[in-house]
């Protein structure tokens, strides 16, 4: 499945995370590994940009956190985010540069490349969201399947087996996420796609695609 591949999706330049994600081919391989990188690379952070707050939790300076937000480590909150009222951090985060995490937002194991919005009620929880990638007030990424089996990416007939029981979303860059989604457990968004508001999306929607529903997904035009 070359649509799902780290090189297809992401542009790895926008996310300090570069060098743990390029070494995998597929981005749901990076989620067990999330935590142990935060761990390692915190230590090394400049100190002149970075601080630490509490345990295993560094901040950019430029960085805007609100005082009503948690923020639970491992993470990283890289320059010029903004992590709004009352989002929730979980643990094992990486927020890039100038993204925005929203009024009661969740995340949990998580990458947030540079300039994600996540900005309204929105959880993202086993899932990486590429560069600029937008999710609308209310859309979520559901990481397990209510039959608690393993998740397996499915295209087609191809499928292939994550041999995990948590895995949520893979955006890819510029991946715009209408308002009341829900991204099922192992769904692919290639980069430059739209999906529709109210939508429940599983599987693969390649690049540069209009999500409308299961049996409606048309080629983006250029305007």
């Amino acid at each position: 499945m070359e649509e799902c591949k780290i090189k297809n999706l992401y542009n790895c330049e926008e996310t300090i995370a570069k060098e743990l994600i390029e070494k995998y081919t597929y981005p749901w391989e990076v989620l067990p590994e999330i935590s142990e990188y935060i761990l390692n690379l915190g230590e090394k952070l400049d100190k002149n940009i970075f601080e630490k707050r509490g345990e295993n939790i560094w901040v950019a300076k430029t960085a805007k956190i609100a005082p009503t937000a948690y923020i639970n480590g491992p993470a990283i909150i890289d320059e010029e985010a903004e992590i709004r009222h009352c989002a929730f951090i979980r643990g094992n985060a990486i927020v890039g540069k100038g993204a925005v995490v929203g009024n009661s937002t969740e995340l949990k194991n998580v990458i947030l490349f540079n300039k994600v919005q996540v900005p309204h009620y929105n959880y993202v929880g086993d899932s990486i969201l590429g560069y600029k990638a937008h999710m609308g007030a209310g859309s979520i990424t559901s990481n397990v399947k209510s039959d608690k089996k393993l998740v397996v990416i499915k295209n087609g007939t191809e499928k292939i087996e994550t041999n995990r029981k948590k895995v949520g979303a893979m955006l890819g860059d510029n991946v715009e996420v209408g308002c009341g989604s829900v991204l099922n457990p192992g769904t692919i968004v290639g980069k430059n796609s739209n999906i529709y508001p109210l939508s429940s999306v599983r599987g693969v929607v390649p690049e540069n695609s209009i999500y409308k529903n299961k049996n409606e997904i048309v080629e983006r035009m250029e305007q």
